[in-house]
């Protein structure tokens, strides 16, 4: 449940967030609705992979530190 909890709450966050800095978010308002919302996707789409090798990482230390 605590799992299923968990993956709701980060789909219900990450729904609404737009991850840009002042410059990107003034660009993308620039080039209209249709290619703002490629240029937002595409700033998540390469936000993704940090995020997932950082918790990667966590979860290995977590699971070696619930062993030991």
């Amino acid at each position: 449940m605590k799992r299923f909890s968990l993956i709701l709450l980060l789909q219900v966050i990450t729904a609404s967030l737009y991850a840009q800095c002042s410059i990107c978010t003034k660009t993308a308002s620039q080039m209209g609705e249709e290619a703002g919302k490629g240029f937002n996707a595409g700033v998540l789409y390469l936000a993704a992979m940090p995020f997932a090798i950082m918790g990667y990482i966590a979860f290995k230390w977590w699971k070696n530190e619930k062993q030991a």
